[in-house]
């Protein structure tokens, strides 16, 4: 066992993954007796099978009646914007994908594949994923580089019937909004009144943005900067139809230039997703922020400012992407319950009003609780968290009838309930089974 004391993640994740062989698996969810494998086998498959596969030939929509499609999820990626890392290609980016198809299990009950494609093409990329959706009831996008994100994003939300989401574009930007909304709560702001600065214009960054204004933030209160200052209209790096310029006619009207320190200036509150720091943000650039500031440096590994630097510069409440501080702003709060949401009621794709909604539960989940300047946002092993948002979103995808299924409000959250504490006691009974092997001594 563990030490009282673990260990360093990063010093034995090496060992722990060379250990385990990656993450992920596949286990059987059927009955297989011992004494009459062969019975069971030919109900599973030849010739019972057969069956089944005439009900969905008769109605394609009972291949959700029939299979495990409406619990599957693929985790698809081109390896080209790997967190933190950069451009490492589709090996490279496979123990992303597996850790983000375990977070898909144990915290949502999702059956979710890792699927690491060796194109960089934007076209090929939406071919193959569109090929995909006999198998897969929902399609996870992790780690594409801008703006071929931005592109593959709509065409698929066009093209398919089924959930289709951008983690670093539609994840990041409702959890960030979610603690948003509890620490502007806590200091008795409103998001109608507040300067915001969004640090980032990648993926992450603009849809930081657009959240915000979802919201409630004015967009003329919205400033984006990348990485040569304040996105505006009259630089000559920004053309026109270009998805920076038509976020810098949104959010700069009157073309402000400047850096970062310029945009800080008077904000009360900041969400940036850059490069790591420390020293991307620096004590001098946050100084100048409004009284009861909110601050939010979403860089992994390393946050652009380190939090007590922040503090230290009059920053009232700063989070990060890490678990080691306070307010962690991590994906893994949103990614799990919307996709539980959209795939409970079988919905045939995730609009921005439940990315919305999700966000509003996880905000109302922390304020039950209780906000504090170190707490504005519910941590992962917060199970009613998860609970409240998968219901407000499937309840969101009944309302704008995009649900190929309707249920019951109390049967909805008992069948969430149920499937969320299964995959934890199923993986607590394999672990005590000896089935998960514990981690390697030293």
């Amino acid at each position: 066992m563990l030490s009282e004391k673990e260990p360093n993640a990063t010093e034995v994740s090496n060992k722990y993954h060379k250990y385990y062989k990656g993450k992920f698996a596949i286990q059987s969810k059927v009955p297989v007796r011992e004494e009459k494998a062969d019975y069971d086998f030919s109900i599973w498959y030849t010739p019972g099978v057969a069956e089944p596969c005439k009900q969905i030939d008769k109605d394609k929509q009972n291949v959700y009646e029939y299979t495990n499609k409406g619990n599957m999820v693929a985790v698809v990626s081109d390896g080209t914007r790997i967190l933190g890392l950069g451009s490492l290609g589709p090996e490279a980016a496979m123990p992303v994908m597996e850790g983000k198809s375990l977070l898909f299990k144990y915290l949502g009950n999702i059956d979710a594949v890792p699927v690491c494609i060796d194109t960089k093409d934007e076209d090929e990329i939406v071919d193959f994923v569109e090929k995909l959706q006999p198998t897969f009831g929902g399609i996870n996008l992790e780690d594409i580089e801008k703006p071929k994100c931005f592109k593959v994003l709509e065409k698929l939300r066009e093209s398919l019937d089924i959930p289709v989401w951008h983690d670093d574009q539609q994840g990041t930007a409702l959890v960030s909004l979610a603690g948003l909304f509890g620490g502007l709560k806590f200091v008795g702001k409103k998001p109608e009144e507040i300067k915001l600065v969004i640090g980032g214009a990648g993926a992450a960054g603009i849809n930081n943005a657009k959240y915000a204004i979802t919201g409630g933030v004015k967009p003329e209160n919205v400033k984006i900067v990348d990485s040569k200052g304040i996105i505006s209209t009259s630089r000559d790096d920004i053309e026109e139809g270009t998805y920076k310029h038509e976020w810098a006619k949104r959010t700069n009207p009157e073309n402000i230039e400047g850096d970062m320190k310029d945009a800080l200036n008077g904000a009360d509150a900041c969400i940036s997703a850059t490069v790591p720091g420390p020293g991307i943000i620096t004590k001098e650039m946050v100084s100048g922020m409004a009284d009861d500031s909110i601050l939010f440096a979403e860089a992994n590994p390393v946050p652009e400012i380190l939090p007590e630097d922040a503090k230290e510069a009059g920053v009232r409440i700063v989070g990060t992407g890490r678990s080691d501080y306070p307010n962690q702003v991590n994906n893994s709060l949103g990614f799990p319950a919307v996709f539980r949401g959209a795939l409970e009621v079988h919905a045939t794709g995730i609009t921005d009003e439940m990315c919305g909604t999700a966000a509003y539960a996880i905000a109302e989940r922390a304020e039950e609780i209780g906000l504090r300047e170190d707490f504005v946002i519910p941590s992962m092993n917060d199970k009613e968290m998860y609970v409240k948002e998968a219901l407000a979103v499937a309840k969101k995808a009944m309302e704008q009838g995009i649900a190929r299924k309707k249920v019951g409000e109390k049967e909805l959250e008992e069948r969430i309930r149920t499937k969320l504490d299964s995959a934890k006691n199923a993986t607590q009974l394999l672990m005590q089974e000896g089935i998960i092997p514990d981690f390697p001594s030293d």
